[in-house]
């Protein structure tokens, strides 16, 4: 197999980090990385031999400050983010854009709003990683930072439910030791969004009345700066 993804979990906020590879030429993508992991993931970096192209966000995170800048500023990757997240960055992801990297590789930009207005989940090969808009057996909260219940239902149905059944779904989160699903398996089972209309799922996520994040009033501000305040 010419390529590979690596997944890596934060039990300290329950977040995923991708690595992307294309095996070849060893150029590679992280996405959703976290600042204090930031050893951690320059290790993988290293053992693999990798060259990091692009560090990429699937949206401004509250829960964690993220590590995208600090390892830009390590790997000398370019980093490239949702263009409504408003996160500084030399690229800025719109819909149908795409990330080549490697000798062919092509990872395409969904926008999928709703667990906040920039949210982008990313379409690579037959892997979609979906940041907060789709957990597995669940989906993100839509209560906070732009969020909205109807657009995040919008996006899943029609950018998330329409890729083929078998493709492999990696979210940006998991509080339940899972690890990927698929895109049939969440449109069969998935206990917020299988089997409820559009008006039903507003009033769940209505009802839902969460606790707010920890960091958020740290994490949001930070992440805008891709977890570099001194950046500003």
């Amino acid at each position: 197999m010419n390529y590979e993804l690596h997944q890596l979990f934060d039990p300290a906020s329950s977040t995923f980090t991708y690595v992307l590879i294309d095996v070849p030429t060893r150029d590679a993508v992280v996405v959703d990385s976290v600042d204090h992991l930031l050893e951690r993931d320059l290790g993988v970096v290293r053992r693999l031999g990798l060259n990091v192209r692009y560090v990429v966000e699937t949206h401004a995170h509250a829960d964690h400050v993220t590590g995208a800048g600090l390892l830009q500023q390590r790997t000398g990757a370019m980093a490239a983010t949702p263009f409504k997240c408003g996160i500084s960055a030399e690229i800025q992801l719109a819909h149908g854009d795409k990330l080549r990297f490697g000798a062919s590789e092509e990872i395409l930009a969904i926008h999928t709003p709703g667990h906040t207005s920039g949210s982008t989940s990313y379409l690579w090969r037959n892997h979609v990683l979906t940041g907060d808009t789709l957990l597995i057996d669940g989906c993100g909260r839509t209560d906070f930072q732009s969020g909205d219940a109807g657009s995040l239902y919008d996006s899943v149905h029609e950018r998330l439910f329409t890729l083929p059944d078998e493709t492999r779904v990696w979210p940006a989160h998991d509080y339940n030791g899972n690890t990927v699903s698929t895109i049939g398996h969440e449109k069969r089972h998935n206990a917020r969004l299988s089997g409820r209309d559009r008006p039903a799922f507003i009033e769940l996520m209505a009802s839902l009345k969460l606790p707010r994040p920890k960091l958020m009033d740290v994490a949001v501000p930070a992440n805008l700066l891709l977890g570099i305040p001194h950046a500003a």
